[in-house]
């Protein structure tokens, strides 16, 4: 059973995605995950050179809770992914999924060229896919 679409990785991305600096708190951090209801932050690029940075809960959990290091004093670039994984947003989600399964990361930035323009999961990637699939296998074939 074949899978014959195309469904790049930008019609998936969750659009201009939160941002935060790398000297802001931890604590800053989770406050504004908590108000914004998500679960990762793109920490900025301190110029046009740098790389973005990746926060998650689950780093947080890790690097902070876990190790007993206080949210207040704790800088977001301590912890942070730096650089952060990406995907190229024109990339087919088939392989975007793959690549992130492979490499167990549940969240990438998505860049075009150099430039942020999103963030996508492996969680809303793998629905849609399901969802694109079944549409894909009722189709009927050309002859």
């Amino acid at each position: 059973m074949s899978q014959s679409f195309f469904l790049p990785v930008r019609e998936v991305m969750t659009h201009d995605p939160e941002r935060i600096e790398g000297l802001a708190t931890v604590q800053e951090a989770l406050n504004r995950m908590k108000a914004r209801h998500i679960s990762s932050l793109v920490m900025e690029r301190r110029d046009a050179q740098d790389e973005f940075g990746l926060l998650l809960v689950a780093d947080v959990a890790r690097e902070t809770i876990g190790q007993n290091r206080p949210l207040s004093r704790t800088n977001v670039y301590e912890i942070a992914a730096k650089p952060a994984p990406a995907v190229d947003a024109d990339m087919n989600i088939k392989y975007a999924i793959r690549h992130m399964a492979r490499l167990g990361l549940s969240h990438c930035l998505v860049l075009h060229g150099r430039d942020l323009v999103g963030v996508v999961t492996l969680r809303d990637m793998t629905l849609r896919y399901i969802e694109e699939a079944a549409v894909a296998k009722d189709k009927p074939r050309k002859s």
